[in-house]
């Protein structure tokens, strides 16, 4: 028996298609996948051929929920923080190609798309949302933070809504993406197949994208858009906190909800995210993943993650043990030190 790829890159027609093809897990990202999907993007671009890049994960299920965290997290316990790093310095160099990629990159997104996901579809041209996509970025609940360009993209969404979906990995459908600007396109799952080979040809992208779209319904943070705009628009994350509770205390159930979703994260990562959603709006992309490269050397090293990953991946109790275990005994100055230059260590990125 072959083993199938993990992803598959191939030219067809116009287009230089890649298929995630790890159905089974989510299409979890590999190293294996990025340095193929890295490969395939350099050549691709010095070929005359390839107009576009369509990417799309295989299987119903997911897009791709992130990167093989239970892999990175089985390293960092034996002691391989270098190759955990290796494995994040690559991904970041990719999210970074992807921004700055010459030709357009169409990422046909119906399923659950999370973490690495995000950082190798959002930083693209056009995002197809299917009926089945599912947005998170969940990482505060695991020890970890929001990265793969979320320090970038998250703080210039509208409204405080990418402040407010850092810190509580709240999960969104098509509807909301598409109005936060998430998404570019809303588009049928049953129709999802027939656009990838209609891209295949030589049509204008846009042109060919306005024959598939739809309205994708409902959103569901539409009434609570104003409350996010609100509260996770304070400057202090105690701000955050203290406007969540006010509103609850009136008899917000929205407010009450994000108040109860905060306590149970990770204390050092909520603090790390605020900060990251903070500095992440005066950076430029190759800053925002040179300082996310500083954030994962040092969680590398650190407690939450593994105790993290421990309870939700490995146990599955879900009863994790934070260490510092409130907001209140956070130390500012270990937070500062998560964001320290990495000096000869730097991520290096092409410009």
């Amino acid at each position: 028996m072959s083993q199938e790829p993990e992803i598959i890159c191939e030219i067809r027609g116009a287009a230089g298609v890649v298929i995630l093809n790890r159905p089974k897990a989510l299409n979890a990202l590999s190293l294996v996948m990025v340095r193929e999907l890295a490969r395939a993007l350099d050549a691709w671009e010095r070929d005359p051929q390839v107009t576009r890049i369509v990417v799309m994960g295989a299987g119903e299920k997911a897009f791709c929920a992130g990167g093989d965290i239970r892999s990175l997290h089985d390293l960092g316990r034996a002691g391989r923080q270098g190759e955990m790093l290796a494995f994040w310095g690559e991904e970041y160099i990719l999210n970074h190609r992807i921004k700055h990629y010459p030709k357009p990159y169409i990422a046909l997104i119906d399923g659950i798309v999370m973490g690495g996901g995000v950082g190798i579809s959002l930083h693209g041209s056009h995002r197809i949302a299917g009926d089945r996509y599912l947005f998170a970025m969940p990482e505060v609940g695991i020890g970890f933070f929001p990265d793969v360009g979320a320090t970038y993209a998250l703080p210039r969404l509208p409204g405080a809504a990418g402040i407010y979906l850092a810190l509580t990995g709240d999960r969104v459908g098509a509807a909301d993406a598409l109005a936060i600007g998430l998404a570019t396109h809303a588009v049928p799952s049953s129709r999802m197949a027939e656009l990838a080979d209609a891209l295949t040809g030589r049509g204008a992208i846009d042109e060919i994208l306005s024959g598939f779209t739809q309205d994708p319904g409902p959103q569901k943070l539409a009434a609570e858009r104003a409350t996010i705009a609100e509260c996770f628009g304070a400057s202090e994350l105690d701000g955050i906190r203290e406007r969540l509770k006010l509103k609850a205390e009136s008899g917000d159930a929205f407010a009450g909800k994000a108040l109860q979703t905060l306590a149970v994260k990770s204390p050092t990562s909520i603090t790390i995210a605020f900060e990251q959603m903070r500095r992440g709006a005066g950076l430029d992309f190759a800053e925002a993943m040179r300082t996310e490269y500083r954030i994962v050397s040092r969680i590398a090293e650190g407690h939450d993650f593994y105790e993290g990953v421990r309870a939700v991946v490995i146990d599955k109790d879900h009863a994790p043990r934070w260490q510092p275990a409130t907001l209140e005994a956070v130390d500012p100055q270990a937070i500062a030190r998560y964001f320290a230059p990495l000096g000869a260590n730097e991520l290096v990125l092409e410009h």
